[in-house]
């Protein structure tokens, strides 16, 4: 980028980000998420770094927060409410580390807490009696929200032990999530506007002018410093003394003497994010020596001694560089963003879908846009929002093809009238797609044909469909480029090996419509063959708990295709043997219902031992449910399965039953 492209964009990211923290801060609203802001100011930050003349003291890299509200008495902070440096990254965090090193060298010790999603706010207690409590404001200035406060129950009103003079406590003013949902429901209930987030619900309770509307809202706190009336050797001892004057504080503080057991620290946190009651966003990083914290003392904004780790983003902000249309192996016709890379979710995003034509126009997605993308899990990155404000001048509205772009055949609207489809069966990408996914892991789970490799078959016509692959021979193999005789034999071989495949697998691997994993486990369960399943009926398919009548029709239309019917005989004739269905196995008839934190096994990888061998998954505790897996920061089912006498287990006796 260019110095003047630099200065241009500069110039609008100060716009978009000013915007939403006057929205954050004084409105007490949100039009993006916190997540998709901080990428927009890391993209400032990056830009201001690397054109270091263009930074301007109006920045919003240079301040802290945002004006106060003029309907609240202000109240000026002796000591400057300052904000965090952010970190998004070990290797930040390192060089953190490392610049502080420069100033104050020496073996630091870390006192690391979650950081609570919340409102900051500073209470001033006289002689141990709460006299005044005020937000952030800009940081030098607050808004005086004493009346508010003192209705918190956790705020006390009066310090268990009484210190002389002043003293000063901040901490984070936050609503739990099951709160904020009941909170939501009765508001919808009443037909009133519901709340984006519990964040806006604390701030918007705090800053009325009423403060009986803040008592009727079930607000909560946590204080993390005392700023002033008392001093500290540490921040272990600061927090203790919080809880003598009946401060509750975050849980799970822990002090470090190593950034690399900080990282594993992490890494746990982030896994037990939403385990927790509220919402937690990160970490706080602090120097437990509060001489070696006052000794690094302040740049800008942020003291050198704290740092906050924000946890992997699932939003983020990027340029849309191109819009290109993917074919998938049911034909459907799928407009794919090409992103401008950037890290969501811990990895590099360079792709995101835009499922069809009406989404596209729904968000207007245009080449040139600035976008908001979201990632959860492994879910495919997906564009959430267009930034108008950022959208350059010139852009076009993106149109659909009007034939396939790869075979370039007639194309149709399927029965929902939102996807188009290539109808052409012979579409080059259509065949690939059925192969590689034929050919996964939830199907034949063949290693070794990859990509490369299954387009090299498909064009030199040594295979058609899945099927072809069991007539392939060593010397086929070696006439395609990167094949030596090793090589080619070791594929022939794992092709052979997986000439016996499950009947779920194989259901899988036909790509069934609207039939994943689960589906197929029960299809073949209650059919137990595939000459059985081929002729079932609609009404014997919607009799299975979970079919409905979609998927029973879809089911039903494809064991009647000709090119279907075609493709199990040429199985047969290659000598592909489809088991039956897995009998029974040691879960069978078992019920289980998983709450918590797991360790070393995701919820998703519980759900399918459990199906595997041959139980069942429910989302809530019932008379049917027979076991329930308890893990770390569970909720309330542990109890309501006791009430109902089911048997409570922990994730390592889950661990057991399995073996």
């Amino acid at each position: 980028m260019t110095r003047p492209e630099a200065k241009k964009r500069i110039k609008k990211l100060r716009d978009e980000i000013n915007h939403h923290r006057y929205l954050y801060h004084v409105k007490d609203t949100q039009e993006i998420s916190d997540a998709a802001l901080d990428s927009l100011k890391k993209e400032l930050v990056d830009l201001e770094l690397a054109y270091p003349d263009l930074i301007t003291p109006d920045s919003p890299t240079q301040r802290v927060g945002g004006k106060p509200s003029s309907g609240l008495p202000t109240i000026s902070h002796p000591t400057r409410m300052l904000s965090l440096q952010d970190a998004f990254s070990l290797d930040d965090l390192q060089q953190w580390e490392a610049r502080n090193q420069k100033v104050v060298a020496g073996d630091y010790a870390y006192f690391v807490e979650l950081k609570i999603d919340g409102v900051a706010v500073a209470l001033e207690y006289q002689d141990g009696v709460l006299v005044r409590g005020a937000t952030r404001g800009d940081g030098m200035t607050g808004e005086d929200v004493t009346a508010a406060l003192r209705t918190i129950d956790a705020i006390p009103l009066v310090l268990r032990e009484k210190v002389p003079g002043r003293l000063e406590v901040r901490g984070e003013v936050y609503m739990r999530k099951r709160d904020f949902e009941q909170l939501n429901k009765e508001r919808a209930q009443a037909s009133e506007a519901v709340y984006a987030n519990p964040r806006n619900v604390a701030a918007g309770s705090i800053r009325q002018l009423d403060p009986t509307i803040a008592a009727q809202r079930p607000l909560r706190f946590f204080a993390w410093e005392i700023t002033d009336g008392v001093t500290f050797d540490s921040r272990v001892a600061e927090y203790a003394k919080l809880q003598e004057h009946g401060f509750p504080v975050p849980p799970d503080a822990r002090l470090f003497s190593a950034m690399a057991d900080i990282a594993v620290y992490i890494k746990q946190q982030e896994q037990r994010r939403l385990q927790h009651p509220f919402l937690v966003d990160g970490l706080v990083l602090k120097n437990n020596d509060m001489a070696v914290a006052r000794r690094l003392g302040v740049v800008g904004k942020a003291p050198r001694g704290s740092i906050a780790y924000k946890f992997e983003a699932e939003e983020a902000t990027t340029v849309v560089e191109d819009i290109v249309v993917q074919v998938g192996r049911t034909g459907a016709l799928t407009p794919v963003a090409h992103l401008r890379p950037v890290l969501v979710a811990g990895t590099t995003v360079s792709r995101a879908t835009l499922h069809n034509a009406d989404e596209i126009a729904r968000k207007d997605v245009r080449i040139g846009d600035t976008v908001i993308i979201r990632k959860a899990g492994d879910i495919i990155p997906e564009i959430v929002q267009v930034l108008l404000k950022l959208r350059p001048a010139g852009t076009k509205v993106f149109g659909m093809p009007k034939r396939c772009p790869v075979c370039h055949g007639a194309v149709a609207r399927a029965e929902s009238g939102a996807v188009l489809r290539c109808i052409n069966p012979k579409c080059f990408p259509v065949r690939r797609e059925q192969i590689m996914h034929a050919v996964g892991r939830q199907g034949f789970d063949i290693e070794g044909l990859g990509d490369r490799t299954v387009d090299q078959l498909l064009q030199s016509g040594l295979i058609h469909t899945t099927a072809d692959l069991w007539e392939l021979t060593v010397g086929d193999l070696l006439a395609l480029e990167g094949f030596a005789a090793k090589s080619a034999e070791n594929v022939v071989t794992e092709i052979a090996s997986r000439k016996t495949i499950e009947l779920h697998r194989f259901i899988v691997a036909l790509s069934v419509p609207n039939v994943g994993v689960v589906t197929a486990l029960d299809l073949a369960r209650e059919f137990g063959a595939l000459d059985k399943l081929r002729v079932a009926t609609t009404e014997q398919l919607l009799a299975i708990d979970g079919v409905g009548q979609k998927v029973a029709d879809g089911i039903v239309a494809f064991f009647a295709d000709k090119d279907i019917q075609q493709l199990l005989e040429h199985f047969v004739a290659t000598g592909v043997r489809i088991a039956g269905a897995p009998k029974g196995g040691k879960l069978q008839g078992k019920t289980f219902v998983f709450t918590g934190f797991m360790e070393g096994m995701t919820r998703d990888e519980a759900k399918q031992n459990v199906l595997a061998l041959g139980g069942k998954v429910a989302a809530s505790v019932g008379k049917q449910v027979d076991y329930l897996v308890v893990g770390e920061d569970a909720g309330s089912k542990a109890k309501k399965a006791k009430e109902l006498g089911i048997t409570v287990i922990s994730p390592a006796e889950f661990t057991k039953l399995l073996a």
